[in-house]
């Protein structure tokens, strides 16, 4: 004679949900990090100036 064995329904579910909101508390401040550090740090990165003169003057007869 055979063994039949039934599962209770949903024990294999249990923690689903709560995984998901930790998932999407995670993403939301990973998020407004991004927006607190990084873009600001990106729109006041506009590069380097560097001057450069129109004439150089180079003294080649060595007058010391």
């Amino acid at each position: 004679m055979p063994t039949i064995i039934n599962n209770p329904p949903g024990s294999g579910d249990s923690g689903g949900s709560a995984g998901l909101i930790i998932g999407i508390l995670v993403i939301i401040v990973i998020v407004a990090l991004f927006f607190i550090y990084a873009l600001p740090a990106i729109r006041e990165n506009s590069g380097t100036d560097i001057n450069i003169p129109e004439k150089i003057e180079i003294d080649v007869n060595g007058t010391q």
